[in-house]
């Protein structure tokens, strides 16, 4: 069994304006380093699927993918507030990220591949229930555990967010479904200042202040997360991969570096082995300094697929 790799051109589409930091150019530098490091002949290659609107529909409010669709613009950009835009392409960007996910999900859950990673834009971690927020419009990693639960009848599933932004669309959506654990790591107080304040029991958050680095993530990974992971027990496990954590991202203000994100990386492979199964969905989130993103990312593959 291999990994895969999961993305689409239409994931270009989706432009926010010029110098806005959620920029096509994420993923080309994360497709030419991947060739560049020789993993595109270890890799199963799939191009990502539109998601349905039934399976938008299980994570999202009902109304909620049409009123997206309303907004679109025909040619220009459209705020939906001061961060979040709107272009012509991007809500068939949004689907194919948030089918990347199902399709992932359902490669790995046929035992097809072992695990997988998706290259996709928008990311989805901010998109709540109903609203779009901080880049996202559908919450990719979000339809992907509902398609895993609803789909595949998993009773317990773990989500892993080492983003530098809380996820707080991801814990909107799962906050009344004790199947669902969650545990993060985010700079708090930051965008969205959300996460710190009574979590539910099933969401293991924890804030850090800004200058956290990676001695300080790998003993909140061991002495926090694993536990929790073990506890749960989860019959999958998926990873919202933003690597805006990184020390040369501006848009936080963490100090992770790669081999940061390849420890974390095998942990929780771990963690799914001592599970019984080697299930992980991993799913692109921030990262916006294009040479660490596509460094970080290549890092995290690398030990997704034991290269």
């Amino acid at each position: 069994m291999t990994t895969a790799f999961i993305t689409h051109r239409d994931c270009w589409l989706h432009d926010m304006g010029t110098f806005h930091p959620e920029c096509p150019d994420r993923l080309s530098a994360i497709n030419d380093r991947l060739i560049a490091a020789g993993l595109d002949l270890y890799l199963s290659f799939y191009d990502a699927p539109e998601a349905t609107a039934e399976q938008v529909a299980r994570a999202h409010a009902p109304g909620y993918l049409e009123e997206l669709l309303a907004n679109v613009p025909e040619h220009g950009i459209r705020h939906l507030d001061p961060d979040t835009a709107m272009s012509p392409g991007t809500m068939r960007a949004a689907l194919r990220s948030a089918g990347a996910g199902v399709l992932a999900t359902d490669l790995v859950m046929s035992g097809e591949i072992e695990n997988a990673f998706c290259a996709v834009r928008p990311p989805g971690h901010h998109a709540e229930r109903a609203k779009a927020m901080g880049f996202c419009f559908l919450n990719n990693i979000a339809i992907a555990v509902r398609h895993a639960t609803e789909v595949h009848g998993l009773k317990r599933v773990a989500i892993v967010d080492f983003d530098v932004h809380h996820g707080n669309g991801t814990e909107d959506i799962f906050r009344e479904d004790p199947r669902v654990m969650m545990a993060s790591i985010f700079q708090h107080p930051f965008y969205p200042y959300s996460g710190a304040d009574n979590p539910p029991a099933h969401m293991c958050n924890i804030p850090v202040p800004a200058g956290t680095r990676g001695e300080a993530f790998r003993q909140i990974v061991s002495e926090v997360w694993v536990p929790a992971l073990r506890n749960h027990n989860p019959q999958a496990i998926f990873i919202s991969a933003g690597f805006d954590a990184h020390y040369e991202d501006d848009m936080g203000s963490l100090g992770l570096v790669e081999s940061d994100y390849v420890w974390a990386t095998e942990q929780i492979k771990g963690v799914a082995e001592d599970c019984g199964h080697k299930r992980i969905i991993s799913i692109l989130e921030g990262g916006y300094a294009l040479s660490s993103l596509a460094r970080s990312v290549v890092a995290h593959i690398k030990s997704l697929a034991d290269l």
